[in-house]
């Protein structure tokens, strides 16, 4: 399999009943030998609550008619920005995509597919950051999204039983300037 076989497909906040079934079997593959973790199942309520976000935004992968992986977020509340604490000073334009979750059955790893979904959710945002966490305990994902741009800011551990993460921020106009010259 190949990247260019896998067709990348976009959806929004109505579209969740559609596709929810969709992001809970991913999250099953991808997290099978994990599902004893209390944290790991809790994903269908991380879902619904992405999903009632009105700017819920989520792209999934298909190869054929079998979805492969997705990613999902949706833009942070306007003072709200939860990832401000960690930094002196917050920048002048602060409006934040918080991004969610991205995941990728076994079999499309390593393939290039992480970093389409993750390029083509982000591909439109007019928010000028993104921030996601990322469980310290798998630094090559954490080292993956420093070469995709994204700086650790501070640690944050949003649940009493999740990992303590690392606040990952990136500044989007910065990557579309680096992508298509200046703006």
């Amino acid at each position: 399999m190949t990247t260019a076989a896998v067709e990348l497909r976009r959806f929004g906040h109505d579209d969740l009943p559609k596709i929810r079934q969709t992001l809970l079997d991913i999250h099953a593959d991808a997290y099978a030998d994990e599902m004893d973790n209390e944290f790991n199942q809790r994903f269908p309520w991380f879902v619904d609550h992405w999903g009632k976000h009105p700017g819920f935004s989520c792209v999934i992968g298909y190869e054929g008619a079998e979805p492969v992986g997705f990613a999902y977020g949706a833009p942070a509340t306007p003072g709200r920005e939860w990832w401000r604490e960690h930094l002196k000073v917050a920048p002048a334009d602060d409006s934040t995509f918080a991004f969610s979750e991205l995941m990728v059955r076994h079999k499309w790893r390593k393939t290039g597919t992480a970093e389409r979904l993750h390029e083509a959710l982000l591909a439109d945002r007019s928010e000028a950051l993104t921030v996601l966490l990322v469980d310290p305990d798998h630094p090559k994902v954490q080292a993956l999204y420093e070469t995709w741009g994204y700086r650790k800011v501070g640690n944050r551990q949003p649940f009493p039983d999740s990992p303590n993460f690392a606040v990952m921020l990136r500044d989007l106009r910065a990557s579309r300037t680096d992508q298509n010259g200046p703006a």
